[in-house]
């Protein structure tokens, strides 16, 4: 069986498996981001492995289709900055200085912007040079 997505200029098509895996990848990242929310350090902390560990087997399995590879790594990035937050919060540092105005939950903005340069990189640059290419955006 062709575990690979199925794509033609009007579908989109992924196998049940991987549709299964990125719904369970939603129900990790609630129970993580539930987690933060009530304090819950050690689910939320022990959450992160599945929950990121999915989202780059998502962008993994998609590295054959751009726009969909520029938009799991962003998840993927989105997660492991929120993912800092978290943890730095839980450790009662996140307001703590580092540099001059910057405390350890702005060190959070490192990942989320090159999460958002990925995506500019995809829809400022790939995307004009490659209108041919298959999206799914």
């Amino acid at each position: 069986m062709n575990q690979t997505p199925k794509l033609t200029q009007s579908t989109y098509q992924i196998p049940v498996q991987y549709r299964k895996m990125e719904n369970l990848h939603i129900v990790f990242w609630l129970f993580k981001d539930v987690a933060w929310c009530m304090g819950w350090k050690f689910l939320g902390v022990f959450m992160i492995i599945p929950t990121l560990a999915i989202s780059i087997a998502i962008a993994w399995r998609t590295r054959n289709i751009m726009s969909e590879l520029c938009h799991n790594l962003a998840i993927s990035i989105w997660i492991s900055a929120n993912s800092f937050w978290m943890i730095t919060e839980f450790a009662g540092i996140d307001t703590h200085l580092v540099a001059g105005n910057f405390t350890y939950k702005h060190l959070a903005l490192i990942p989320f912007t090159i999460g958002l340069l990925i995506l500019g990189f995809y829809y400022l640059i790939w995307r004009p040079k490659h209108p041919q290419e298959f999206e799914t955006m």
